[in-house]
């Protein structure tokens, strides 16, 4: 794990995580557009857009002429994500579209002179839906793996690269007071465990299952609130889950009085923004604007905002997951 760049004090662990609780309730939806004059559309002669001796809006944002020409037109980059995954991404109690992965989109758009536009979709589905054009990136917590890459894997048709951006494992999330004594994966044996499909985490689960002699009943959902809650009425005894998604649960359902994160994280690896295979150059504007916003400090003030300083990265890489 890479410490994280900031300069503020070190803390605890508890302290950190009840810093992050304070942080994840008051921050609000940011702005996922990018920064740039706002041009009237008078005078386009109908064409709905700007006249072909204007600049577009963001055109004077410093790493704008890296991107392609397409997107230069659109003024916009369109993101899939499964946005239902607190605190990575998830619609606030505003109805707007919040957490770590928007802010640090709206962050590039600044960079880059272009909106990053979520749309919500299924995480299985996400790589398939950038392949056939739906989406021109995704940004979804998404573990970046060769087998990902090499559209090894049924959620990855069509494999994709990865610019990454940030780093986490998975952890075990339990009913406050940690009835079953569980611990490490080991302990799963014989108890139902819940994950959302199509994750490294219910891979985790999955090959956990193997390794049992007592049999280890795997309760895979859609989205991860479903394992949640399943958690929550006792129809599974443990989440296995992104440990920031962990944390968050921890700290913020029942008020703090539900759930416990028991064990240490595990498998940290790289999240990587995906990219489609044919656009080397959207995937190298975007690699340079995550290692931009990474060196002018926005990347550090966005990961303390949501406490998330653990998970953070000194530099922006590409396809670094194995």
């Amino acid at each position: 794990m890479t410490p994280s760049p900031t300069c503020r004090p070190r803390r605890s662990p508890r302290s950190r995580r009840l810093a992050a609780a304070g942080a994840l309730a008051a921050a609000g939806a940011l702005l996922l557009g990018a920064c740039g004059d706002q041009t009237d559309d008078e005078g386009d002669g109908g064409t709905g857009g700007q006249n072909a001796s204007e600049e577009p809006a963001g055109a004077d944002a410093p790493l704008f002429d890296l991107l392609p020409a397409d997107i230069q037109e659109a003024g916009e980059i369109n993101v899939g994500s499964d946005i239902a995954y607190a605190p990575i991404e998830f619609i606030d109690e505003n109805d707007r579209i919040t957490g770590i992965d928007p802010d640090i989109a709206a962050a590039l758009g600044e960079v880059l002179g272009v909106e990053f536009t979520f749309q919500n979709g299924t995480f299985d589905g996400l790589i398939l839906g950038m392949n056939n054009g739906r989406h021109d990136i995704i940004m979804s917590a998404m573990t970046d793996t060769k087998e990902r890459q090499e559209g090894a894997g049924e959620d990855a048709q069509g494999g994709a690269d990865f610019v990454n951006y940030f780093q986490a494992g998975s952890a075990i999330l339990v009913q406050a007071g940690n009835p079953e004594g569980i611990e490490s994966l080991s302990d799963l044996c014989g108890l139902t465990v819940a994950a959302q499909q199509g994750t490294a985490n219910a891979d985790l689960v999955l090959g956990q299952q193997e390794e049992c002699d007592e049999s280890l009943e795997p309760l895979i959902s859609e989205v991860d609130a479903d394992s949640i809650t399943a958690l929550q009425t006792g129809r599974a005894a443990a989440v296995v889950t992104d440990y920031p998604v962990a944390l968050y649960n921890e700290l913020t359902a029942g008020g703090g009085d539900l759930f416990e994160v028991v064990g240490e994280q595990i498998d940290a690896a790289p999240y990587g923004i995906a990219v489609p295979k044919d656009n080397p150059e959207l995937r190298d504007a975007l690699q340079a604007a995550v290692q931009e916003i990474i060196d002018n400090g926005t990347y550090a003030e966005v990961l303390a905002e949501w406490g998330a300083e653990a998970g953070a990265v000194e530099e922006a890489t590409i396809n670094a997951g194995e």
